[in-house]
């Protein structure tokens, strides 16, 4: 529901309507996707946000995000809450100390 109320806001351009700051608040729903057209969309917005606003610390974070969904498919920190099996590699992962949400 979150994704497709910021894609709807963002196609009406409402982000541009509110101070700079705020306008993460329309593209993390597409961060926090598991689907990587959705973190390629982050990654975009957030690059963007970056040149206007310079916050960097945004960017890397979607960039996090995406590298995840890539390597993975999904994000692996929330397997166990929503009941799924962590395969070998993101088990490995985040015993490691991988990201964990």
């Amino acid at each position: 529901m979150a994704r497709t109320t910021a894609d709807a806001a963002l196609h009406r351009e409402l982000h541009q309507d509110v101070e700079p700051a705020l306008r993460p608040f329309f593209y993390l729903p597409f961060e926090h996707s598991e689907d990587i057209a959705d973190q390629d969309c982050a990654v975009v917005l957030f690059e963007a946000h970056e040149r206007e606003t310079g916050d960097k610390d945004s960017l890397r974070w979607a960039r996090i995000h995406r590298e995840l969904v890539e390597r993975f498919g999904r994000f692996p920190h929330r397997n166990a809450a929503l009941g799924r099996e962590s395969t070998p590699e993101e088990a490995a992962y985040l015993a490691g100390g991988g990201f964990k949400g």
